[in-house]
């Protein structure tokens, strides 16, 4: 039997693109790296106790859908941040990293055909690669959707032709947006919900930096949805303690819905599935209670933002990031940029387009580098004014 080549014939993944592009060459000076988005503050100290605290844990199978007070802390976490009551016996689910919960939710939910035909997912372009692996995994197509300046950097699923959403299944939406920084407000959550509903597709809200932002709160697909009066089960929610909390190392994330989609996801679960082990669970728990560090990790942004506001307010075509924590800088061309960079000061930054695909013959984050804001201050400060005395002299 000859089985189909689902996913080799897909382009090489970025980083294994951008070790290609830059690691042949010598750095121009002190390597700094604002490639991944890997969070550098520090996570709250007492993390660490409460893991050795539980450490009994490790000689037990955890339990599947995350233990009590693990889903009575997201519950809470949820209750405070969007004002939506949830069930922990209904509505969430603990996840072994958030990537896990993108993937696993087009695999529990999308239907094999609809309305007779192929199904459909949705998602932005550029986007977070996981979002096209799950599609083509469940033999969705997956439809790329230009989110530009144009666009105002999301994604216009309302401009799709009808018969695209007549077989869509599912559309991934990310805000703040990743790598655009781009906060869908309560107007343009309204109008996705009010098209799902229309067209009877499920909406996926990666809302992993959803407590990194400048000023003013994100608003929640769960808390609009509930606004509207939608069927609980056209929003799916992922958050993630990664970004929130310093905590990328250890893997911890929920999905929240509505409970006949919970149902589901918790029995792919218990299939296919490898829970977050115990002592984890218990220190997640406690990350998800506090606030506090939360507030200063924000406080640190925010500085950050101001520094490259300072450094690049002058730049043409630069946007001042209102949340997430990277930098979307336009160049005119995101892979001579990235290598020009890295061999003249050893900033290394990501090609634009290493995050999106064509679509009708055009990349559309070719024009752009992404730089993450996740080092020290001083640390992140240098690079932005290399950047900008590398690509953008006065």
């Amino acid at each position: 039997m000859v089985y189909p080549a689902r996913f080799s014939n897909l382009p090489e993944h970025m980083w294994p693109r951008l070790r290609a592009l830059l690691d042949v060459h010598q750095g121009g000076g002190t390597p700094i790296n604002m490639t991944i988005g890997e969070p550098k503050h520090a996570f709250p100290e007492w993390v660490t106790n409460k893991i050795v605290e539980h450490a009994a844990g490790f000689n037990s199978y955890p339990p599947n859908e995350g233990a009590q007070v693990l889903r009575e802390a997201i519950c809470g976490f949820v209750q405070r941040r969007y004002g939506v009551a949830l069930d922990p016996e209904l509505h969430v689910m603990a996840l072994n990293g958030t990537r896990e919960g993108l993937y696993n939710a087009t695999m529990a939910l999308c239907p094999e055909t609809k309305n007779g035909q192929r199904p459909a997912v949705l998602m932005p372009n550029p986007f977070y690669p996981v979002y096209r692996i799950a599609a083509l995994s469940v033999a969705a197509d997956p439809v790329l959707v230009p989110a530009t300046a144009e666009t105002g950097h999301l994604p216009d699923f309302q401009s799709l032709p009808v018969e695209v959403l007549n077989r869509t299944t599912a559309a991934y939406i990310c805000s703040p947006a990743n790598p655009q920084g781009t906060v869908a407000g309560r107007d343009y959550w309204r109008e996705l919900i009010a098209l799902a509903e229309q067209y009877d597709f499920k909406i996926f809200a990666d809302e992993c930096y959803s407590e990194i932002y400048r000023d003013v709160q994100p608003p929640g697909a769960i808390e609009v949805a509930r606004d509207m009066g939608a069927d609980p089960n056209r929003v799916v929610i992922f958050h993630s303690l990664s970004k929130r909390s310093n905590l990328p190392g250890l893997r911890s994330g929920f999905v929240a819905s509505g409970p006949e989609n919970m149902r589901e996801i918790r029995q792919l679960r218990n299939y296919a599935g490898a829970p977050l082990p115990l002592p984890l669970q218990m220190a997640s728990a406690a990350v998800w209670n506090d606030e506090e560090h939360v507030i200063e990790n924000r406080r640190l942004y925010v500085e950050k933002y101001e520094i490259a506001d300072r450094v690049l307010g002058n730049v043409a075509g630069y946007v001042s990031p209102t949340a997430g924590f990277f930098l979307w800088l336009p160049v005119e061309d995101g892979e001579a940029a990235a290598l020009k960079l890295w061999r003249e000061t050893g900033v290394r930054v990501l090609p634009g387009g290493y995050l999106a695909q064509m679509s009708d013959g055009v990349n559309p984050a070719q024009g752009f580098i992404r730089a993450a804001m996740v080092a020290p201050k001083a640390e992140t400060a240098r690079g932005i004014e290399l950047i900008r005395d590398c690509l953008y002299p006065q």
